[in-house]
């Protein structure tokens, strides 16, 4: 690979991870299957502990994927809440993680023009979560129960990379943990074996540039703040 083939590659990559967002509406447009197999089959190149590649998707679209929404949507609005099977945010917020969430949460909602009281319409938006926001393709991720945290990290490698894979392809996603609430459902539907814990859930399709909520962009705090260049010490 010559050095510009290099620095072609590069900014490639570079366009995929500044255009990953977290889309939020998405047109009908089918995705072919073909390329959701190549978007996971390149995934599967991210990184992992000893090569354990603890990740599984489950593919759902049309029908099924409907039904699935349907279902869970109704227990939604019904006003179950079961118990998630872990803990994804901390039991206490304190700052700078709380102001953060609480920004990303007004950014949106004013995005959408939904004002602070405006308890029915949060509900509904937050809803539409189950609906994949509907996004023709619905993938839900499981994990082994027996796995242990470097797995779940190295999860985390894998999510970020079907996103990035995604923007390859003119694709869009939204990852939503929100589906691991609704654990019983989906495990049931989807026939998923009782040793697999469910991760999250994403919607991946085409986004749909005429809603608002898509035009809203999450801030990222600058490069002085996470990270710590630290000084060499002198010869």
């Amino acid at each position: 690979m010559t050095p510009a083939t290099r620095r072609a590659a590069a900014a490639t990559v570079t366009e995929a991870l500044q255009t990953r967002q977290s889309m939020r509406a998405f047109l009908p447009d089918p995705v072919d299957d073909a390329i959701i197999a190549e978007i996971l089959q390149n995934a599967a190149r991210a990184p992992s502990g000893t090569n354990t590649q603890p990740w599984h998707v489950y593919v759902v679209r049309g029908q099924q994927r409907e039904e699935l929404s349907a279902e869970i949507l109704a227990a939604f609005n019904a006003g179950e809440q079961p118990a998630f099977e872990y803990s994804y945010y901390p039991e206490t917020w304190r700052d700078p993680y709380l102001a953060r969430r609480r920004a990303n949460g007004w950014g949106l909602y004013g995005a959408l023009g939904i004002e602070k009281g405006q308890r029915d319409k949060m509900q509904a938006q937050h809803g539409r979560n189950y609906l994949f926001f509907d996004a023709p393709v619905g993938l839900m991720f499981t994990i082994d129960r027996d796995l242990e945290i470097g797995s779940w990290l190295d999860y985390g490698m894998f999510l970020q990379s079907v996103m990035v894979a995604a923007r390859g392809y003119g694709l869009d996603t939204c990852a939503q943990q929100a589906f691991a609430q609704y654990h019983a459902i989906i495990g049931r539907r989807l026939s998923i074996p009782a040793d697999q814990m469910i991760i999250c859930g994403m919607a991946l399709g085409y986004a749909d540039m005429t809603a608002p909520e898509n035009h809203y962009r999450t801030p990222r705090e600058p490069l002085d703040v996470f990270a710590t260049f630290v000084q060499e010490l002198a010869p």
